[in-house]
């Protein structure tokens, strides 16, 4: 892994489903973003499918994975990541709440998720990097922007802040050929507000931007995003979108975000 620079990114991903692991092309895609970016020395996980109130720490020794997903082949249920735990990283993430007066709390037992593991298998296949969970304490865009703020230092400690989501993320449309109107708006907007750094215009999301109520009709996969975002400390960064694309040439962007 060829790292360029001294400080990690902060990183956004579209994490799929389990059938992203059969997919070739994104596999692939992912896995040559991660060789790109320095090598982290550990990873704190943040996913779309942990919601818990205090921001709460996750498993700090190897658990097992939480295959949060139903009526799909067996096979995805036997997907195994035995990244080690990252204990360290658990007592510097609780001494930076602390020190933001951010509440929290701990869950020993809280195994990775599918929106966290679906994309490290395919950006570090080799499972050696230790991984931390830290849950999304609730809905409210200006507490993950500031959650992410708090995490900030990380990114001079060699520590990769990973969002995991989705941009667009209608389940009615899922597995459904076209990409409508109203998610190509969506998605450039945000590209566009990305690019040009307005925070208050993606804190504000729900107001600002086009056709929100069908890109999102609920927005746990957005929120991730606004963590990273926050995550990106005081200076204005460079923003590249390293994967983009339509999953299945549906309604599902692939947009993913890297911050420098």
């Amino acid at each position: 892994m060829m790292g360029m620079s001294a400080r990690m990114p902060v990183i956004f991903a579209a994490h799929g489903a389990p059938p992203l692991l059969d997919d070739e092309a994104w596999m692939r895609e992912l896995n040559n973003w991660a060789v790109a970016m320095p090598a982290p020395k550990s990873i704190l996980m943040i996913s779309a499918h942990w919601e818990a109130r205090p921001a709460t720490i996750g498993a700090t020794a190897a658990a097992p994975l939480i295959h949060d997903f139903y009526a799909f082949p067996e096979r995805y249920y036997q997907t195994k990541y035995p990244a080690p735990g990252a204990p360290e990283l658990a007592v510097r993430v609780r001494d930076l709440l602390h020190k933001s007066n951010i509440k929290f709390a701990d869950d020993r037992k809280r195994g990775l998720d599918h929106g966290a593991y679906v994309p490290l298998v395919a950006m570090y296949p080799n499972a050696n990097i230790p991984v931390l969970q830290l849950s999304m304490p609730g809905l409210d865009a200006m507490e993950l922007y500031n959650l992410g703020r708090a995490l900030a230092p990380l990114r001079d400690e060699d520590v990769l802040v990973f969002g995991s989501g989705f941009l667009t993320h209608n389940m009615a449309f899922a597995f459904r050929p076209g990409i409508p109107a109203w998610a190509r708006e969506f998605d450039d907007w945000t590209a566009d507000v990305l690019l040009r750094f307005d925070v208050d215009a993606l804190i504000n999301f729900q107001v600002r931007a086009p056709a929100i109520h069908l890109a999102l009709p609920t927005w746990e996969h957005f929120a991730p995003l606004l963590i990273a975002a926050g995550a990106v400390g005081d200076k204005k960064p460079k923003v590249t979108f390293p994967i983009t694309g339509w999953w299945m040439d549906g309604a599902f962007t692939k947009r993913s975000v890297q911050f420098d």
